[in-house]
């Protein structure tokens, strides 16, 4: 396995050679967004000034052009994860979007008043809500896999609601708050086993490990947003089984999902034009397919290599911050590089506003995972986020300016001695 050359990796990223107040930037928002490589931006660039055309419509050469661009990334997303019928990618705004076409289309298909309805406690709201608003909406009994000290998937509790035989089972395969990356194989094969259809959040996972249809224990459905990968915002991916989107109804009408309209009665397109009503957002599927060939590029297996390192590092330096409590658990197993902290007597918010003013990007919230901030008694935390173009000199930057936060923070809670600037 070849090893990663960080830094000619970071020389791809035109936004890492930037200053923010002064200072140079030191991005640790991975979680929400992967910066975009210039091959990402360099392909937006050709297809709006050589190959802008409406596809799937035309005759004409641009758009047939833009059409095979748009086509092709089918493949390279089987590729990408591993499967090989491209009619089973579903392109989507995102996976928020691909939850909810889920959560609509399989619900009304397949959902009926008592089914049980089943997800974990670390989901983020957009593999949490589709589901809680389903079971309100079909009388269904809405279940929540319960989480262990180390916020990993409590056994016990897992037990207990697949013995309920539940219809759904959706969970993510990596938290966006805790980093715990979920022994998906095992769980999904297990829910499949208690008759469960499996549904596979996989958008904080996507980016740091390589995901394989095939190894996923027979999971029916997984989701991911192309920006979490590099690619631009606005686009995602829905895989599913083709026996199950072919036997879903549509999620929205109009464009291409159409075969054919009669004044009484409509008749749907295969696979996967079924799901993608209206024009497409194709220029940024093809965005997606060059974030793909990217990261294919650098190889994933590599890319999960160097960041278990910089994981391991980081987890080691926090750990030396006194009065910083880390969220999730505090050795590496089974974790990857998301670490969602508090650090005593600092709020969330002033604690992220503070490193701003030192460059460095972090995220303060809830991390749209109110229901397991609500497991830790927590109302936000401030989160940093981890990526292979990141360093561990970044790491030191961070630690040090969690020391003089809390040095900082001391002397305005001291009274007299108010500062009213946080250093430059």
């Amino acid at each position: 396995m070849k090893k990663l050359e960080v830094g000619q990796i970071r020389k791809d990223f035109p936004i890492l050679t930037r200053s923010v107040h002064g200072k140079p930037l030191i991005y640790l928002d991975n979680g929400a967004t992967l910066q975009k490589p210039r091959a990402v931006l360099d392909a937006l660039e050709q297809f709006y000034t050589h190959s802008n055309a409406n596809v799937h419509r035309g005759v004409h050469f641009l758009s047939q052009v833009a059409t095979e661009a748009y086509e092709s990334v089918r493949m390279k997303v089987c590729r990408f994860i591993g499967t090989e019928d491209s009619s089973e990618i579903i392109f989507t705004k995102g996976t928020t979007d691909a939850l909810n076409l889920l959560a609509s289309s399989l619900g009304d298909w397949k959902i009926q008043p008592g089914d049980v309805i089943a997800v974990t406690r670390m989901e983020h709201h957009a593999n949490f809500v589709p589901w809680q608003q389903l079971a309100k909406r079909k009388g269904a009994d809405f279940r929540i896999i319960e989480l262990d000290p180390d916020l990993r998937i409590s056994e016990s509790s897992l037990e207990e609601i697949l013995a309920l035989r539940p219809k759904v089972v959706a969970l993510s395969l990596m938290s966006n708050v805790s980093g715990v990356i979920t022994p998906a194989a095992s769980i999904i094969a297990r829910a499949k086993a208690a008759g469960a259809i499996v549904v596979a959040d996989a958008a904080q996972a996507i980016a740091h490990q390589p995901i394989r249809i095939s190894e996923l224990g027979g999971v029916d459905f997984i989701a991911f947003s192309a920006h979490k990968i590099g690619g631009p915002t606005g686009v995602g991916v829905l895989w599913g089984k083709a026996s199950l989107l072919n036997a879903m109804p549509p999620y929205q009408f109009g464009g291409d999902m159409i075969s054919q309209v009669g004044d009484t009665e409509t008749t749907w397109n295969t696979l996967p034009w079924k799901f993608e009503a209206g024009t497409p957002n194709f220029a940024d599927v093809v965005g997606l397919g060059a974030a793909i060939d990217y990261l294919e590029r650098l190889g994933m297996k590599a890319i999960q290599a160097y960041e278990s390192e910089l994981t391991k590092y980081t987890l080691a330096a926090l750990n030396r911050v006194p009065g910083l409590k880390i969220f999730g658990p505090r050795n590496t197993e089974s974790r990857g590089g998301v670490f969602s902290f508090a650090l005593e007597g600092v709020h969330p918010h002033d604690l992220a506003t503070f490193l701003d003013v030192q460059g460095i990007a972090v995220r303060a919230g809830h991390h749209c995972a109110q229901p397991l901030l609500k497991r830790i008694q927590q109302a936000a935390t401030t989160r940093a986020s981890l990526s292979f173009y990141n360093t561990e000199a970044e790491v030191d930057a961070l630690t040090g300016a969690l020391l003089q936060a809390q040095k900082y923070f001391s002397k305005k809670q001291e009274g007299p001695a108010r500062v009213n600037n946080p250093p430059s």
